[in-house]
């Protein structure tokens, strides 16, 4: 992981009793920080596409004494893919996964669908192909790209953050 999960909770503010939605979780990394930070009282969705995935991010919530994850299998490619009502959760988190996705437009219009009125949604991808590492030149998907697609979904930029040396991370906000 050369992305650290930790920034991107600091930067979105999260706190106790929020919900979020962790879209791609993958590994689970995003989870547990979030679930960390919205403790008992919160919840967090981890939503993927890959039920093995999945499974590692059950046992890893096990593990970690989280038990405010929600395990939701889904593709986000589709309209209702997450899996999730209109506006349920506070955060989405979008960690390493549209560079690996089809169609970025219909994954984004699902985060958008799924985020509150006055909810953020974090992106966090790869700046650029680094000779093996990440995705292959063609897949990288520019912070200004993501933009212009969460603009369409009535999102603004609110803030950058710092992800590491290799990817880039975003704030962004439904502009009400």
């Amino acid at each position: 992981m050369f992305s650290n999960p930790k920034k991107v909770v600091d930067a979105l503010g999260v706190t106790s009793g929020m919900t979020i939605a962790d879209v791609g979780s993958g590994s689970g990394e995003y989870t547990i920080a979030l679930a960390k930070a919205v403790g008992h009282d919160g919840r967090v969705y981890a939503i993927d596409v890959q039920k093995d995935l999945l499974a590692r991010t059950k046992e890893a919530a096990a593990q970690a004494g989280v038990g405010i994850v929600e395990i939701v299998w889904g593709d986000v490619e589709k309209k209702g893919g997450a899996g999730l009502s209109d506006n349920a959760v506070d955060v989405s988190v979008v960690a390493n996964l549209l560079f690996q996705l089809e169609d970025k437009k219909a994954a984004i219009e699902e985060v958008a669908r799924i985020t509150r009125p006055t909810g953020k949604v974090a992106v966090v991808d790869w700046q650029d192909s680094f000779g093996g590492l990440g995705p292959q030149p063609d897949a990288v998907v520019s912070a200004e790209d993501v933009i212009a697609l969460f603009k369409e979904q009535g999102f603004k930029e609110t803030s950058r953050f710092d992800a590491g040396d290799h990817h880039y991370g975003l704030i962004l906000q439904k502009d009400l």
